[in-house]
């Protein structure tokens, strides 16, 4: 596990509200169900594929985000440029 994970994970804990932490079951019937009656069964499939695309993304930003900060972390600084008089 990563520093940059470590904190994430510690600092979530400590909050301890997650998005989706007391949603259950019958909530997310009624969710699909509004969902259902605003866009219909035909753009169903649509949305599910823009959905999983937008999270596909997002999760490939998140992580070439945190192999950045990881590399930054190892990398030394560069030298200080010589002094000209």
């Amino acid at each position: 596990m990563t520093k940059l994970q470590y904190i994430t994970e510690v600092y979530f804990a400590q909050r301890g509200d997650g998005m989706f932490e007391n949603v259950g079951g019958g909530e997310l019937i009624v969710i699909l169900l509004v969902i259902l009656i605003f866009f219909g069964p035909k753009k169903m499939p649509e949305l599910g594929k823009n959905l999983g695309k937008g999270i596909r993304e997002f999760k490939n930003a998140m992580r070439d985000i945190q192999e950045g900060v990881e590399k930054s972390i190892k990398e030394p600084p560069p030298p200080p440029p010589p002094e000209n008089k």
